[in-house]
């Protein structure tokens, strides 16, 4: 593991800007994986350990959403929880049996599915209300709401968009309720996966706990600086990082 002062840096500047990206916009893992990988960190190791950092932003949000939050049509909150823990506590078990050499593989063919999904998250946004009643609570709904924070709990980019859509898809209109359900379930399969990356063993704790020092900094000072900035240049920028990350993973390989 690297102790060097350059990759605790380079692990801290990724962890601070990740906080103030989640905060505004998303698209944290797009730094903290890619630095920790980048610094010699096992691919499965710095999947948990970058998660870990980000933990702390998840639930800040989801408590500052706390007023707002409406679970979608058909569904209640506490099912709505129960299924955030169950598939995030899947997504890590998977993870787990992934192993590094295969994650290794994967890696760059995630970051690529979590870039294009993050570009297209105006045009998500847009559509989500588009589900008209909504699924409701169905096996289908179920199943679907295992399979999305499942992803979460094995690998978390572009996990806020894909929650945004599959709210729609399940008839919640309320911007404010779906960003509120957005952190929650963010906050509880994230939480579940950290938990399980722990019995595991994969975590990195002695710098996952100076970069969650980091993200949460970032997530209160960057985010004040970072609303400065058009929304979609933001999104531009961060677009660009992803899609030269991907193309790194892709050449590592």
């Amino acid at each position: 593991m690297p102790t060097d002062p350059a990759s605790l840096i380079l692990l801290l500047g990724a962890a601070f800007v990740a906080g103030a990206l989640n905060a505004v916009a998303g698209g944290g893992s797009f730094l903290t994986l890619p630095a920790l990988i980048f610094t010699g960190v096992p691919p499965v190791v710095a999947n948990a350990t970058g998660t870990v950092a980000l933990l702390p932003g998840y639930i800040s949000a989801a408590l500052g959403f706390r007023v707002d939050m409406k679970a979608p049509p058909g569904m209640n909150l506490r099912s709505l929880a129960v299924l955030s823990i169950l598939g995030g506590g899947t997504g890590a078990a998977l993870l787990l049996m992934t192993g590094d050499v295969a994650f290794g593989r994967i890696v760059p063919w995630l970051m690529a599915a979590s870039t294009i999904m993050f570009a297209m998250g105006p045009w998500l946004t847009r559509r989500r209300g588009s589900g008209g009643e909504g699924a409701g609570y169905s096996p289908k709904s179920v199943l679907g709401t295992m399979a999305v924070t499942a992803y979460g709990g094995y690998f978390n980019g572009g996990l806020g968009i894909m929650l945004l859509a599959w709210f729609g898809l399940l008839g919640q209109t309320n911007l404010n309720a779906m960003n509120g359900l957005k952190n929650l379930v963010s906050a509880l399969l994230t939480a579940m996966a950290v938990l399980v990356y722990a019995a595991g063993g994969v975590v990195w704790w002695p710098h996952s706990l100076l970069m969650m020092v980091a993200a949460t900094a970032g997530g209160y000072w960057g985010a004040r600086i970072a609303r400065r900035i058009p929304p979609h240049i933001l999104r531009g920028g961060i677009v660009a990082v992803g899609t030269v990350m991907t193309a790194l993973f892709f050449m590592r390989n």
